[in-house]
């Protein structure tokens, strides 16, 4: 696991997904070397790179070019480059051009869930994997949904992580933002 510190990251694009995030997302995944994986709003690339070194291929995919060159340096420095493709688009018209994966990770929709769910059920490998890692109340409702109405058996799990500050008179608790990941696998 690459620490959180270790990643470039700027205000303007979201990231990095927190460590412990990433290695419960890597643990669903199950993630091999023969893996294919499109990971949909990237943006600074923690995950992309962390697939990068366990999976043969990673579509990384952003409509933001700030996040694709963040994502490009995070690589360099930390991940596997030449087997990364980065495709500057929104999911719903990167997804077209992609022919099949195994693994998807749908980061971020742009408001286009249920679109970008339809072309990863069509385009899913078959016994394929979709993780949703979900910050938003209405993004865990929707994905869920549409999940259930593409005939998946979704489950969700709620994470809430804090980390330790250590103060004069002893270890302060800091809480982060509480995560749900939604996934599910394709029978």
């Amino acid at each position: 696991m690459i620490e959180d510190e270790d990643f470039i990251k700027t205000c303007d694009v979201p990231g990095p997904t927190k460590s412990e995030i990433r290695a419960i997302l890597l643990y669903k995944s199950n993630v091999t070397a023969d893996d294919v994986v499109v990971d949909i709003g990237c943006g600074t690339g923690g995950l992309t790179t962390e697939f990068s070194l366990r999976a043969k291929k990673v579509y990384s995919l952003d409509k933001n070019p700030e996040a694709l060159k963040i994502t490009e340096k995070n690589l360099k420095k930390s991940g596997r480059f030449e087997c990364v493709d980065l495709i500057e688009n929104d999911g719903v018209s990167a997804l077209k051009d992609i022919d099949s994966f195994d693994i998807a990770i749908v980061g971020g929709s742009g408001r286009d869930m249920e679109p970008i769910l339809d072309l990863v059920d069509e385009k899913l490998n078959s016994k394929g994997r979709i993780l949703i890692p979900c910050i938003l109340v209405d993004t865990k409702v929707e994905s869920v949904n549409k999940l259930k109405s593409l005939g998946y058996n979704p489950q969700i799990v709620e994470i809430n992580v804090s980390k330790g500050r250590v103060i004069d008179r002893g270890i302060m608790m800091m809480a982060q933002n509480p995560i749900a990941i939604v996934s599910a696998k394709k029978r």
